[in-house]
């Protein structure tokens, strides 16, 4: 026979209201007697029963993260998992379950989203920038839904939280890195223009040239590049010019393997004729032939902050909402291991 709320209070001698309490984290309770109905539900075996708890807080425990299963190669890496794992985490630990939704319908009617929340199959919200669409966030603005964005908004736009990396500063600390080693002539090479992230990484590039004291070329400017191949072709071009680079900043992995494939066969020494940079710090980098210093995004925070975030709107209908940064850091490896010229 299933163990009840009843036979836990019974058990730990105080109310079933008190249990309940517990379970739902309401009320003041102290401690002592918090560990009690813990331990005394670990010790009876007993397993709350969610769907009676959803109906009587009104709260479903759940909340949504938002992906377009069209766009394969957005979400089969690294970055995507290690961010839903913080999300699953910080779901895990505020007794949260996280569903994952596709964004579009098969058929040409209302969206999944939109069932589940118009349907309270969820608490709250989470949405990649690439599909936070005005359209949705207006419904959920207008709804009063706890929603977070995983990227950012304008500066201006505050009735939104969101949490991102912060890829303007990663661009100019990357800079700043080849500078103190010694490099003076830096391009860089990124994915699809039209990305943000991709956006501030560049910005950040070229604050980081200007406040080193050299001009932003354009020439040294790649962008567009989808992987090792045009990565590789790319920096092949770079390395035949007479104003030839002695650095790259590389928007990701792959466009780093592809540039020190280039340096390779152009007979360049890395790092000693050429360094390089890249962003994400994947394992990749570090099994390149040369290890490759890197940028670290902590993708594994960006989900954590994002769903804390969204539990504490969800929890605290008035709480201010919130927009995060989260600071880059660099790790040194062999790509840029020269000594600095200026030492």
């Amino acid at each position: 026979m299933a163990v009840t709320i009843k036979d836990v209070a019974q058990a730990a001698g105080v109310s079933a209201s008190t249990v309940s309490r517990v379970l739902n984290n309401k009320g003041v309770i102290s401690e002592e007697t918090r560990k009690r109905i813990w331990d005394t539900m670990k010790e009876l075996e007993y397993v709350p029963n969610d769907v009676a708890r959803s109906f009587a807080n009104g709260s479903a425990r759940a909340f949504a993260l938002v992906i377009d299963v069209v766009d394969v190669r957005a979400y089969a890496n690294n970055f995507f998992n290690n961010t839903v794992f913080g999300i699953e985490t910080a779901a895990h630990e505020n007794g949260y379950n996280l569903m994952i939704t596709n964004e579009k319908s098969v058929e040409d009617e209302i969206s999944p989203v939109q069932k589940l929340v118009l349907g309270k199959k969820i608490d709250g919200i989470v949405i990649p920038i690439s599909m936070a669409d005005e359209s949705l966030l207006e419904k959920l603005n207008d709804l009063g839904f706890p929603s977070v964005i995983l990227g950012h908004l304008d500066e201006g736009r505050t009735e939104t939280s969101w949490v991102d990396i912060n890829n303007t500063q990663g661009g100019a600390l990357a800079v700043r890195h080849l500078i103190k080693k010694g490099y003076r002539n830096i391009a860089f090479l990124y994915g699809n223009d039209k990305e943000q992230f991709n956006q501030d990484r560049l910005t950040g590039f070229s604050r980081g040239v200007s406040a080193g004291g050299m001009d932003v070329k354009q020439e040294l400017i790649c962008h567009g590049l989808s992987g090792v191949e045009d990565s590789r072709e790319c920096v092949l071009g770079l390395l035949r010019q007479e104003d030839r680079p002695d650095a790259v900043v590389c928007g990701d992995d792959r466009l780093a393997l592809g540039a020190l494939r280039a340096a390779k066969a152009a007979g360049v020494a890395v790092p000693r004729d050429f360094g390089i940079v890249s962003f994400d710090n994947t394992p990749l980098t570090e099994l390149a032939d040369i290890p490759i210093t890197s940028l670290d995004v902590d993708t594994f925070e960006l989900g954590r902050q994002a769903a804390e975030i969204l539990i504490q709107q969800i929890e605290e209908p008035e709480t201010s909402f919130r927009q995060v940064l989260l600071s880059t850091k660099i790790i040194g490896r062999a790509s840029t291991e020269r000594e600095s010229e200026e030492e």
